[in-house]
């Protein structure tokens, strides 16, 4: 029996919560009622071993699918614009979801690639703090999702594209101030342990990254790894920071230990182990 049952169903048991099926509202907003929205529950029950195959994330992937427009981009709102972010958000639990292959995500991707920014990140241009010098700047969060998105595809321009969204967050762990219009920063709350995946955080931005040998070569990559890694005790990643909905669940409860943070922990080392391993076999 899967040891985290009651959490499962816990997840499952809010999916009218929004006055229609599978987390959403009758007019399909997507990202309504976090942390229990229709791209985000799926994420959770992967996470907590509910497999594939389960026909609740064909249903999912319809829905999302439904979203989708001929430009690549999805409505997961039935008004107001359509931001970079939303396509990210998107487009990552379908590939989570093991839909990457489909035909339609590529013409996803190909929106994606063809609006990345000068700066190489990836910016939502709704400007709700004024327009400060900061906003120059792309948005972290939304690149850093893109940039895991991108771990699923492979395409001619793929080492130029994600090279300079990798050197973007690179920079942003230098100069750490809030830029881009949403105003993300490297701050107390960045360098706190959260999990699940959410938000842009020390511990999702190690592990997007450690999928990448560009970033894994470099010092600034270096330097965030051991700040998070300070923070495992006998090899365990303890939960920092969780939304208060989901710290009720034994998976990520704050102050714990967590089995499943931990995986995830055990997956940026095997990927610093197999960079290592490929390094030494070049110099030999």
């Amino acid at each position: 029996m899967n040891q985290f049952k009651h959490d499962i169903e816990a997840i499952m048991s809010h999916q009218t919560d929004n006055g229609f099926d599978l987390w959403t509202t009758p007019d399909l907003k997507l990202l309504k009622g976090a942390p229990f929205t229709t791209l985000e529950s799926p994420l959770y029950l992967l996470e907590l071993g509910l497999p594939l195959s389960d026909p609740l994330f064909a249903k999912v992937a319809d829905l999302i699918f439904s979203t989708w427009r001929k430009d690549g981009r999805f409505k997961i709102s039935p008004a107001g614009a359509i931001y970079p972010c939303h396509v990210a958000l998107a487009l990552k639990t379908l590939c989570y979801l093991g839909h990457s292959s489909d035909e339609r995500l590529q013409h996803s991707l190909a929106f994606l690639i063809n609006i990345q920014e000068v700066d190489g990140g990836w910016k939502c241009h709704k400007y709700s703090f004024g327009r400060g010098e900061e906003t120059t700047y792309s948005t972290p969060n939304t690149t850093l999702i893109i940039l895991d998105c991108l771990r699923f595809f492979e395409f001619p321009e793929k080492e130029a594209v994600t090279r300079k969204a990798i050197e973007f967050l690179l920079h942003h762990w230098e100069i750490k101030r809030p830029i881009s219009p949403c105003h993300y920063g490297i701050g107390t709350l960045f360098m706190q342990t959260e999990y699940p995946f959410r938000g842009y955080n020390l511990f999702y931005y190690v592990y997007v990254l450690s999928f990448y040998q560009t970033a894994l070569q470099d010092q600034r990559f270096t330097d965030a790894y051991q700040r998070l890694a300070e923070k495992s005790v006998d090899g365990k990643l303890i939960v920092e920071r969780v939304v208060p909905k989901l710290g009720k669940l034994s998976f990520c409860k704050k102050g714990e230990p967590s089995q499943l943070a931990t995986q995830k922990f055990n997956d940026i080392n095997d990927n610093l182990m197999r960079s290592d391993r490929a390094n030494h076999k070049n110099l030999d």
